[in-house]
């Protein structure tokens, strides 16, 4: 029997493309809301006995409710085996407590999604490109979460925009290992740059770490939000000789007109993102000249077959 696979509303795209490339049953959900703002959700296909995935919103409160309340609900209903793809998992700024009383909100989801009711051949998470290492240790219960990394994508986008004809740049000293060695795996050098700490909010570039002398420049980075870091890297890139400075992030967030302030910053001249957060396809829309947005249905796809 083909799998199953359902989706939240914003990944439907990419949910009906990995079906054509694994030959999955594309599943339906009926939808309404209450006027009093209750959701009401009905899964309309039958799951008993079957292997369903799940392409579920991770990427603020009300996408992680819906996950969790179709994965209980899929359970419930009969499904044997219950794979969920979190292509955007938020909350990764909080994923450890500094000071006294911080709640560690990352923990808190983990625990939330472990929570739901395990089906017969048990449930797996699938998370792309995570910021933080060690979020697959917070599943709990025997959840296990695997990790999906999205370089394959994130070449295909390099190769776009510059062939291979390009510095890997990274915004700063903690990304330059991952940087590194996709630089490695592309023939191309890489660089990043050293900061220093201002003051609790600021800081400073201090220097570049390789030659960009009259070079085309692509910065890669996990996930741009609001894109401080990156553009105070692309300027350090500029100061340093660079000839044109493009960037790549897996997770294209961009809260609150971000990347209408880094298309005005004037020094980043093209960004490529992948379709992991429902906004990036959005925004896409509504700048296609400046942001491109590529899909992670064949890496999910494949992740899919292996487990």
């Amino acid at each position: 029997m083909k799998k199953i696979i359902l989706y939240a509303e914003p990944y439907q795209a990419l949910a009906r493309s990995i079906a054509g490339l694994n030959g999955y049953k594309i599943g339906e959900i009926q939808r309404k809301t209450f006027p009093d703002g209750e959701r009401y959700m009905r899964i309309k296909t039958d799951v008993r006995d079957r292997k369903v995935v799940l392409i579920g919103g991770a990427y603020d409160d009300h996408a992680t409710m819906e996950t969790f309340d179709l994965g209980c609900g899929l359970v419930h209903n009969g499904a044997k085996q219950l794979q969920i793809i979190l292509p955007y998992l938020g909350y990764s700024t909080m994923e450890r407590a500094v000071k006294y009383g911080e709640v560690v909100t990352a923990k808190n989801r983990a625990r939330l999604f472990s929570s739901i009711p395990p089906a017969a051949y048990g449930n797996t998470f699938f998370a792309v490109d995570l910021h933080t290492g060690g979020l697959p240790h917070y599943f709990e219960g025997g959840t296990n979460l695997f990790h999906i990394y999205a370089k394959k994508v994130i070449m295909q986008a390099a190769s776009q925009l510059r062939g291979n004809d390009f510095v890997l740049a990274s915004t700063d000293a903690g990304r330059a290992k991952w940087v590194e060695s996709l630089a490695n795996d592309m023939g191309v050098p890489a660089s990043f740059v050293f900061k220093r700490r201002l003051s609790g909010s600021e800081t400073a570039v201090s220097a570049v770490s390789a030659q960009v002398d009259d070079r085309h420049v692509i910065i890669y980075d996990d996930m741009i939000r609001t894109g401080g870091s990156l553009i105070g890297a692309a300027r350090a890139y500029k100061e340093a000789g660079a000839k044109t400075i493009c960037a790549i992030c897996t997770h294209g967030v961009f809260p609150n007109g971000a990347l209408e302030r880094i298309q005005q910053s004037k020094v980043i001249e093209a960004i490529i993102c992948t379709d992991s957060h429902p906004q990036a396809l959005h925004l896409k829309s509504l700048h296609p000249n400046y942001l491109d947005v590529l899909s992670l249905d064949t890496v999910i796809a494949t992740a899919l077959k292996t487990k």
